[in-house]
């Protein structure tokens, strides 16, 4: 497979690139994630992704490093309690809140895929259920002392303490919580290279 440009920062979403055998390099640009609160939730990340993806190709074309052949892929995933979108925790106090009202409750990982090569444009997302077991308020504050999820939707990766002993079931993709359908965007690569 020829090689694609990231765009994005994400360790977990390089990580999954690089378990599923991607090549890719990361390009970023620095991108406005505002949205519009009119939109369906699972437009929200779409919406974000399909932002950060024309930035980069932007920057590629200003740079005049553009080929048509390059396959740009970006993300974003925003966390659903309810029909309230939770985002990135400002601070300590902001996480704590989040992971309390997420403890024993079900709520939507949605992470929205962008895949951009030249004209071609595919767009989806894909969405988990998580179920949390109650979590204590001392189980909340060390995961948040000792882990510093400040900069993942919902304040908590999957994949780490937290994710171990509070998460009771999932029901859909588990790599989507981590921040990529990893498997959807393998099936969605092979289409555009066709």
């Amino acid at each position: 497979m020829k090689e694609i440009i990231l765009a994005s920062q994400s360790p977990r979403r390089k990580q999954l690139l690089e378990w599923a055998e991607i090549p890719f390099k990361v390009m970023v640009q620095s991108t406005d994630e505002s949205f519009s609160t009119e939109m369906l939730v699972e437009e929200i990340p779409i919406h974000i992704a399909e932002k950060k993806a024309l930035a980069v190709i932007q920057q590629l074309k200003d740079n005049q490093t553009f080929d048509i052949d390059q396959v740009v892929l970006a993300a974003d995933t925003i966390v659903v309690l309810g029909n309230e979108v939770i985002n990135k925790p400002a601070d300590r106090a902001q996480a704590i809140d989040m992971l309390t009202r997420l403890s024993g409750n079900t709520h939507r990982v949605i992470t929205g895929v962008v895949l951009m090569k030249d004209k071609i444009v595919q767009k989806f997302s894909v969405t988990t259920s998580v179920q949390f077991h109650p979590i204590t308020q001392e189980q909340i504050v060390f995961y948040i002392d000792h882990y510093k999820p400040y900069d993942k939707a919902g304040s908590y990766a999957i994949q780490e303490w937290i994710g171990v002993v509070g998460i009771a079931g999932i029901t859909g993709d588990f790599y989507n919580v981590m921040g990529l359908p990893v498997s959807k965007v393998v099936q969605a690569l092979h289409t555009l290279n066709s």
